[in-house]
């Protein structure tokens, strides 16, 4: 088992990370975060700039990582990405939100990963 939350978020965002690689996902920035906001990663994926939240679980007793990802965390992401594109030009002007879930059995393994892309 991971000691921390924080173990366990790093770990799915590393899995995220390789998955979106093998899907084509071209991996800019890993955790940008600004006052009010914080977006894992950051990656392109065709013409299209890609800021992908990250959940990962071990269980779902309390709820689904989709879930977790509320009006609040939607609205923070849409700013913070927005203020990442208005300070890095030279990235496609296309821009959306997508969420990677990772759920991890009672031994730390991949069980399932889910993308969706277009969360917003």
């Amino acid at each position: 088992m991971f000691k921390r939350k924080l173990d366990e978020g790093n770990a799915g965002e590393d899995i995220a990370c390789r998955y979106l690689t093998n899907k084509g996902y071209k991996i800019i920035t890993r955790n940008f975060r600004i006052r009010g906001g914080e977006i894992d990663i950051i990656a392109v994926d065709g013409d299209t700039l890609a800021f992908v939240e990250v959940k990962t679980r071990t269980s779902k007793q309390f709820g689904t990582g989709l879930e977790a990802i509320g009006f609040w965390k939607i609205k923070a992401l849409i700013k913070t990405a927005q203020i990442y594109k208005a300070t890095h030009m030279n990235l496609p002007e296309a821009m959306r939100i997508d969420a990677v879930v990772v759920m991890l059995n009672k031994f730390n393994e991949i069980d399932s990963i889910e993308l969706v892309k277009n969360i917003s």
